[in-house]
């Protein structure tokens, strides 16, 4: 009996395995709907900014981009020569949008990064991750503008549906419900404001103390004085670049349990920047564990739906190839391969252009394209859902490592008016004097 409950307890303690329920709750349809639409209008943004075309790049004889000053950026770094370079290859070549060009990077990173995880090559992962990252300092650095304005957008767009998404897991996995809809995007709206300012939050706080050293080193300008004043405030200085360390550490390993908290505790902004910090720095090495268990597994799962996509279009392709067996004519062209390439694994939508003839081709090589977004589009909303539903889960099983709090005890909206009495009820104490006490009070006064 003892050893079967020390067997049971110590089972217990591995939590972990509750990771794998994030693949179930990532592809129920409402959260999929809802990280579709969201995905729709990050989109949408970002093809509309595009029309500002400032990314130099350079096609080939099919059409195809062969060469962009990010690549360029990425492979040879920065210096004189390369930045003359990336400057010829505006000047000469064609123009295309941030938006697109991180769009197609981003995307070829993550797939090199999910095949190096399958090939237990750390140093891939390390690499396609690090190269994802020079991308986005590339683009902050040279279009500024265009990604503060990008970013707000993107950010307002997660802190609804990401909020919505993140609150459907807390539900799912506390309780076992499943709450509809219009319930979780009422959550995502009433709490947008904590959801938008929480990953804000330390970056201010990070602007506001190297202001402060930047103010120093002004300072430091000024004759014989200004050494003085740098050796004076080293002290002081040295604290707030701690302090810098310590906010860059835990918002950047804090980061996705930000959403989760606010989800799952009902918290503001600065509680939630509170209990991902600590969670953090109390248990750091289960956090890298949680975090490493829900990627790997996240790349099977994605490997899966990735496979299923494929196959699903490459046999409406191959079903559509024997009906479809008219060519076109003198360029004796299959008339399917030019409305619809033939999809490969990493390619869905074609490796080929589509090679239409004439008006109605193109129309419908137009439509089939759009249909084959949509489906690609499906395949990152799970990629989506996936990420802050994992997260959810971490944040419940850090909460309940480092706080003891039990997976159920979960923050619903009816809880505090429960807490506050409603205005019409009264304690006993304060009840309102009978009719007959009323009257016999009226009488005394009369006879006074």
């Amino acid at each position: 009996m003892v050893a079967g409950k020390e067997s049971s307890q110590l089972f217990d303690d591995f939590i972990f395995p509750k990771i794998f329920q994030t693949f179930r709750m990532s592809i129920q349809p409402t959260k999929l709907i809802i990280t579709s639409v969201a995905l729709a209008v990050i989109c949408l943004a970002g093809w509309i900014m595009d029309f500002s075309r400032t990314v130099g790049v350079e096609y080939d004889s099919s059409g195809k981009t062969s060469k962009t000053e990010l690549q360029i950026y990425i492979t040879n770094g920065e210096h004189s020569e390369i930045l003359s370079e990336i400057e010829e290859l505006r000047q000469n070549g064609h123009r295309s949008g941030v938006f697109s060009t991180m769009w197609h990077f981003a995307a070829k990173q993550f797939q090199g990064a999910v095949d190096s995880v399958f090939a237990f090559n750390l140093l891939g992962v390390k690499e396609n991750v690090t190269d994802f990252f020079k991308a986005l300092g590339w683009a902050i650095r040279y279009h500024t503008v265009y990604c503060i304005v990008f970013f707000t957008i993107m950010l307002a767009v997660f802190s609804i549906s990401g909020g919505a998404v993140c609150r459907i897991a807390a539900l799912q996995f506390a309780r076992g419900e499943k709450p509809g809809l219009t319930e979780a995007l009422r959550y995502g709206v009433n709490r947008f404001t904590s959801f938008f300012t929480a990953p804000l939050a330390p970056v201010g706080i990070i602007i506001f103390i190297g202001f402060f050293i930047f103010i120093v080193g002004l300072a430091g300008n000024i004759p014989r004085a200004g050494e003085l004043i740098v050796g004076i405030g080293m002290p002081i200085i040295l604290f707030a670049g701690m302090l810098l360390a310590v906010i860059v550490i835990g918002a950047v390993a804090g980061l996705n349990l930000m959403f989760p908290a606010v989800a799952y505790d009902g918290s503001d902004c600065f509680d939630a920047i509170s209990r991902s910090f600590s969670y953090v720095y109390a248990r750091p090495w289960r956090m890298i564990v949680y975090t490493a268990i829900a990627a790997v597994y996240g790349s099977i799962c994605y490997t899966f739906v990735r496979i299923f996509a494929f196959l699903s279009l490459w046999i409406a392709h191959w079903s559509l190839q024997l009906g479809l067996w008219v060519n076109n004519g003198s360029n004796e062209v299959n008339k399917l391969l030019a409305i619809w390439p033939k999809p490969e694994f990493r390619y869905l939508l074609g490796t080929s252009n589509p090679m239409a003839a004439n008006w109605t081709e193109s129309i419908a090589a137009f439509l089939v394209y759009l249909f084959l977004l949509v489906v690609i589009g499906l395949v990152v909303s799970f990629i989506i859902c996936f990420y802050f539903s994992a997260n959810t889960i971490i944040y419940s099983l850090m909460r309940k490592t480092v706080d003891n709090t039990a997976f159920e005890d979960i923050y619903m909206q009816f809880d505090e008016a429960e807490t506050e009495p409603a205005a019409d009820e009264l304690l006993p104490s304060e009840e309102p004097p009978s009719t007959e006490s009323e009257s016999n009070q009226d009488e005394t006064s009369s006879e006074k």
